[in-house]
């Protein structure tokens, strides 16, 4: 066990590898003009809730965009963990442990990915302020509809329900469900350290609109997401 000297201070750890495959370079693509990752550096800086804001990258470009906007890099990120099967738990351990090493220890944290540009200052304060009673918050949407009246297609073609008991169910009657946003994490670095997972059974979550939400994971997903960012800018 590495010795430090505690510090009551929180991160903000952006990882952002240069490996993407999907979309080239997808961390500091231009989007609407700027780098993505700028947007995410940004909302964090602007939130004042950091001592640090910091990009966890393997990418020499990505780092020195990310010193151009105000992050810190103040090491890369290890070849282990800057492959197709790193994890984001895989990264952040890395960080806190990097800055271990370094005496600099943090109580609470937050995991901001750098592909999400709807994240703003008041949403990172919002999460923030639930962290008293969790150990993790994390940003959800709902579906769009009801996933109680899913379907499954067979190879053959045949369709039904995966619930027949729902067929009948008007969907307003019907529980609604969320899913991840895919933004960010605020967590107690404690308790991150002791259970290894983000996500534990004290978890709580703030609820987006879908216009703040957009998974990005080719080029229409790109589009879409530029698209959304101009119509909520609009709405604001």
């Amino acid at each position: 066990m590495i010795e430090f000297i505690p510090f009551m201070r929180k991160i903000c750890i952006i990882p952002a590898r240069g490996g993407s495959k999907r979309i080239p370079r997808k961390n500091i693509k231009l989007f609407l003009g700027k780098p993505i990752i700028a947007y995410s550096i940004e909302a964090a800086i602007k939130s004042q809730l950091f001592e640090e804001v910091m990009v966890s990258t393997d990418d020499k470009e990505i780092a020195e965009i990310a010193l151009r906007y105000g992050a810190t890099v103040p090491f890369l990120r290890s070849k282990e963990n800057a492959n197709d099967y790193s994890t984001t738990f895989d990264v952040i351990e890395e960080v806190l442990e990097s800055y271990q090493k370094k005496m600099q220890s943090f109580e609470q944290a937050c995991c901001l990915y750098p592909c999400a540009p709807f994240v703003r200052a008041d949403i990172l304060k919002e999460a923030y302020e639930k962290l008293e009673r969790f150990d993790t918050v994390f940003p959800i949407v709902k579906y769009s509809f009801p996933i109680q009246r899913a379907l499954e297609r067979k190879p053959s073609g045949e369709t039904n329900f995966i619930k027949p008991e729902n067929a009948l169910t008007r969907s307003q009657d019907l529980e609604p469900s969320y899913h991840d946003a895919g933004q960010f994490y605020w967590f107690n670095v404690k308790v991150l350290e002791e259970n290894k997972a983000l996500i534990s059974a004290n978890s709580g979550s703030i609820v987006l609109s879908e216009i703040e939400v957009q998974d990005i994971d080719n080029e229409m997903d790109w589009k879409l997401a530029e698209l959304k960012y101009r119509l909520r800018n609009e709405v604001s």
